[in-house]
């Protein structure tokens, strides 16, 4: 990236001293090379002919999923499939580009340099849904009834075709009245029906996942801006129906998949997410807000309490969600039938990691043991391999948020290195004894309270003047002034 060689270094060295492989080897990339054309497979289904669309973020060139409402079975149903992408037909356990997935688990996202799982002519090309082009799929078929739950679900192979690339921003602008049609949606006959039966659906997906005690949280995460692809800016990525949509799809897709698997007798890495320890602090927020919690873990009680403020604040809710974010604590993997189950946040027992193959080494491992399901062979994992991949990858997780945090800060260091002096005002997001942070906008980031941080904790609200910046370190050193 032209001017930006010094956050490219950073984004390399945190790579490595995070344990991950931040170049693809000659084996790897002379192992993708050698791939001749995307997969194919006669005795799967051909669904192409159905009216598939994927969005994704703007930008995004790994296209893991598409998705299309069908014609409904009854009055009060809805059927809505899910294509996920057959890495698996390419990547073959044990291979070259397999153990360097393997190893880092996942695509790292930085403000300097996108590094991906899997080499880029799979990622973005052989095995991406990419838009005109015949791809192989795992596809989880669901129909929902008014009510929004999945009264029955299929799984199965099949041919699949990406009629329309779409964009988050483009679809939720028209699907809020904000925009005109996207060009690849208006160049569809019959997918602006599509997408507002899909977001229909959804919605009621929605709603009873949200009756049942999943959380309302939105923590606005950051995203580079660039001007003539130089770094300016690290703004806001705000959620909106589109992203909302695609969400309550995977999540339910995901949710079939564990449910599938768990049915066939198959063993599978779980995504969970544990009982918060410090439920307290959370209450305390409650409370100098003017709600009150239940003094013991209550999903449905904390989410009540999220639409409240949300509804009561929504200027200041972003902060709060990141306040309950962090106190919540970080999702894990772990072996099924290793006694954790279930995801705090979205208020669901049985859940697992499927929908994104191309990005997330989990979603692989899932995807091999689903197709091994289906054809009714022994999995290609051992309970012991699965319990060691599923701990790798929980530390390789936060490994590369850590990398991704850490190529943050260095960008918003140099942002701000103009800034020495100015006063913000944030929100507190960690406090322990490793140190006190704090989170400010523009640029939205975080740095840590080095002078008068005493008594502050997690979610209070606070001035900060900026002391110093650290661009190859990634420090950014604040004095809270209240």
């Amino acid at each position: 990236m032209p001017n930006n060689s010094r956050l490219w270094k950073v984004a390399h060295e945190a790579m490595r001293a995070r344990g991950l492989l931040p170049d693809f080897s000659h084996e790897v990339i002379a192992e993708a090379n050698a791939l001749h054309g995307p997969a194919s497979d006669a005795g799967t289904r051909d669904l192409r002919a159905l009216p598939w669309a994927s969005i994704d973020n703007d930008d995004s060139r790994d296209l893991d999923q598409l998705s299309v409402a069908a014609q409904p079975p009854s009055a009060h149903e809805e059927t809505i499939f899910v294509a996920v992408a057959d890495v698996d037909a390419l990547v073959a356990k044990g291979s070259d580009i397999d153990a360097h997935a393997a190893t880092n688990t996942t695509s790292v996202y930085t403000a300097a340099e996108i590094f991906p799982m899997l080499p880029e002519r799979l990622s973005t090309d052989l095995t991406s849904l990419n838009p005109d082009a015949d791809r192989l799929a795992v596809v989880v078929e669901m129909t929902v009834d008014e009510a929004g739950a999945v009264t029955r679900s299929a799984i199965y192979r099949a041919m699949v075709r990406n009629h329309a690339k779409l964009a988050y921003n483009g679809v939720a602008a028209w699907l809020d009245g904000n925009g005109v049609a996207p060009p690849a949606l208006a160049a569809l006959p019959g997918l602006e029906d599509q997408l507002r039966r899909q977001r229909r659906v959804a919605q009621r997906m929605k709603t009873r996942r949200e009756a049942q005690g999943a959380l309302a949280l939105d923590t606005l995460e950051a995203r580079p801006i660039l001007h003539d692809r130089t770094l300016a800016d690290l703004a806001p990525d705000e959620s909106n129906v589109a992203k909302e949509l695609i969400e309550d799809f995977m999540v339910a897709a995901n949710g079939v998949v564990a449910r599938f698997l768990k049915a066939k007798g198959y063993a599978f890495v779980r995504r969970i997410l544990r009982t918060p320890e410090r439920w307290d602090r959370i209450v305390l927020l409650a409370r100098e807000l003017g709600e009150r919690l239940p003094a013991q873990p209550d999903a449905a009680a904390l989410d009540v309490f999220l639409r409240t403020r949300k509804a009561a604040a929504p200027d200041t809710f972003p902060d709060l969600s990141l306040s309950v974010v962090k106190l919540l604590g970080a999702g894990e993997y772990a072996l099924d039938g290793g006694g954790a189950t279930g995801h705090f946040a979205l208020a669901v027992e049985d859940y697992t990691h499927s929908t994104a193959p191309n990005r997330r080494y989990p979603d692989l491992i899932t995807q091999r043991i689903v197709k091994a399901a289906l054809e009714g062979k022994p999995s290609p994992y051992t309970n012991e391999e699965l319990a060691a991949l599923a701990a790798h990858c929980t530390v390789q997780q936060k490994n590369a948020a850590k990398v991704e945090r850490q190529v943050a800060k260095s960008a918003a260091a140099q942002i701000l290195s103009s800034r020495i002096g100015a006063t913000f005002r944030g929100i507190v997001t960690g406090a322990s004894d490793k140190g006190t942070w704090v989170r400010i906008s523009h640029p939205t980031t975080e740095g840590r309270v080095v002078r008068g941080e005493d008594g502050l904790d997690v979610g209070d609200r606070v001035t900060v003047k900026l002391l110093r910046t650290d661009i190859d370190q990634g420090f950014i050193d604040f004095a809270a002034t209240r």
